[in-house]
């Protein structure tokens, strides 16, 4: 199937995001023109003030709510490429019914494309962002991971507890019933097209900031959880009982730089068409994280005065077994590594300001 050409417009939406922004900071890069679909106009003020130097290769475009029908109707207008970063995840995830977030992240991925067959008519590939939380929850016995893997007890969960049950399995949940949606509705109508659909699993991912962030308090959730480990030794553990650094979360992770990247080369390369491809930099716990922030002499963030957390000597516990052969045989890239992420970091944070 053909990719995108040199010059090409394309559509990246969540394009205020964590993710989102370091894509369309790829892509401008690259020489491409970006259509950033944003919910507001005064949401994508940030992108104009951050890559004026691009001018008119960067185009604003307001969306509104993504899970309406038609919201990307006249996004998907003249562009070769979709990036689609964007998910209709809550901010309160314990108080929402499971099945609000499940049909809205469904209908966030199913609406792009039902806008693509009517209007894309210049379109020759849609790249979906999903989640490595939609192969596999947290496992405290070793378990193989590939693109055949869904997250089916996160699934049977939200079924089964609904609005009680777990905010990550609310979260995993939709990501797998999202991801399933997109590709079961592709097989079913992509004789009527020309394009190709194209998915990434990430993990955890971590790394400097390029959205708009006002307080430290505010930044996104994954960098907040390695935050609260390394700066206050508080832990994300999955509700689960008996929890250290060195066997918790046991998944894995990857630096936001990186994820931008495949995404742009899974739009330029052939070989990404019809694939699922989950991608990481490696397998990780929190003392992973720890280990590595202690190790940068000087300091990345001089103006926080306190010790980073230790955690715990001991054997690192990594459960979680990933098929990343693919990632491997089609891009092939040199992941960045622990050390320069977290230094990447809370050198950012230095920058900002903060303490």
């Amino acid at each position: 199937m053909p990719t995108v050409n040199a010059n090409a417009t394309i559509l990246v939406t969540g394009s205020n995001g964590f993710l989102g922004t370091w894509v369309v900071d790829t892509l401008l890069k690259r020489g491409y023109s970006v259509r950033a679909a944003v919910r507001t106009e005064a949401r994508g003020q940030h992108l104009l003030k951050m890559f004026e130097s691009y001018g008119h290769k960067l185009q604003i475009f307001p969306v509104g709510d993504i899970a309406a029908d038609g919201a990307f109707d006249e996004a998907v207008k003249a562009v070769e490429g979709i990036i689609h970063t964007a998910a209709t995840v809550g901010a309160n995830l314990e108080a929402m019914e499971a099945t609000t977030i499940i049909d809205e992240a469904v209908q966030g991925n199913i609406g792009i494309l039902k806008s693509a067959l009517k209007n894309g008519t210049s379109l020759k590939r849609v790249v979906i962002t999903s989640s490595c939380g939609a192969r596999t929850g947290y496992s405290s016995v070793p378990k193989h991971v590939d693109e055949h893997s869904w997250n089916d007890a996160a699934v049977a969960e939200a079924e089964r507890l609904g609005k009680g049950a777990s905010s990550l399995a609310k979260y995993t949940a939709s990501k797998t019933l999202a991801e399933k949606a997109a590709w079961e509705w592709y097989e079913n109508h992509k004789t009527f097209f020309s394009w190709d659909l194209a998915s990434f699993n990430p993990p955890w991912i971590f790394g400097p900031m390029l959205h708009e962030v006002q307080d430290i308090e505010d930044i996104n959730a994954s960098n907040k959880q390695l935050y609260n480990a390394v700066v206050k030794g508080v832990l994300y553990s999955y509700g689960v009982p008996g929890i250290t650094p060195l066997n918790t979360p046991s998944h894995a992770w990857i630096d936001v730089r990186d994820v931008a990247e495949l995404h742009v080369r899974g739009l330029e390369n052939p070989a990404a068409a019809d694939q699922k491809t989950l991608i990481m930099s490696g397998k990780f716990v929190w003392q992973d994280a720890m280990d590595a922030v202690n190790s940068i002499s000087p300091t990345p963030w001089p103006s926080h005065k306190e010790p980073w957390a230790k955690g715990e000597v001991g054997e690192k516990i990594y459960n979680l077994i990933w098929d990343v052969e693919k990632e491997k045989r089609i891009f092939g890239l040199k992941f960045r590594t622990i050390e320069e992420t977290v230094k990447d970091f809370f050198a950012d944070l230095e920058r900002r300001g903060w303490s």
